[in-house]
């Protein structure tokens, strides 16, 4: 099973949040091949960076984080560069006005809709808006 995995999943493995637990336990769990893409290795960095600014993570904190990342994603993951034609689907999924998409969550939905895998998300409206759009969900 090939899976594609948004920044909300990705963060709690680095991280310790409320979801931690629950992204490890899916890794044991299902053993996927893990996807990400190079906008969510950006968008991780983000965050990161974000939580150092809020003082929730220490400097020291957020460069283990970016390491042990680093190391896990040459290592266990496969990935894949947004391409032109993704940006064109986001454009399309965005100006669905029964959607409740951020630019962000349609960049992943599209990115696994292009290589065809499911998508793996603690975000339930990013999850509800890939459901509509026929974009396989992986229960976490």
């Amino acid at each position: 099973m090939k899976i594609y995995f948004d920044t909300s999943v990705l963060v709690p493995l680095f991280v310790t949040d409320p979801f931690s637990r629950r992204a490890r336990a899916f890794l044991g769990a299902k053993s996927p091949v893990l996807i990400v893409s190079d906008f969510t290795c950006a968008e991780f960095s983000s965050v990161i960076s974000r939580l150092v600014r809020m003082k929730e993570l220490t400097v020291t904190e957020a460069q283990n984080a970016f390491s042990n990342f680093d190391i896990w994603t040459a290592k266990a993951t496969t990935r894949v560069e947004m391409q032109p034609s993704d940006v064109r689907a986001v454009e399309g999924m965005l100006r669905r006005l029964d959607l409740t998409l951020r630019t962000p969550d349609a960049i992943g939905i599209a990115i696994s809709q292009r290589i065809g895998v499911d998508l793996a998300t603690f975000d339930t409206k990013m999850a509800a808006c890939a459901r509509k759009l026929g974009t396989a969900v992986s229960a976490i």
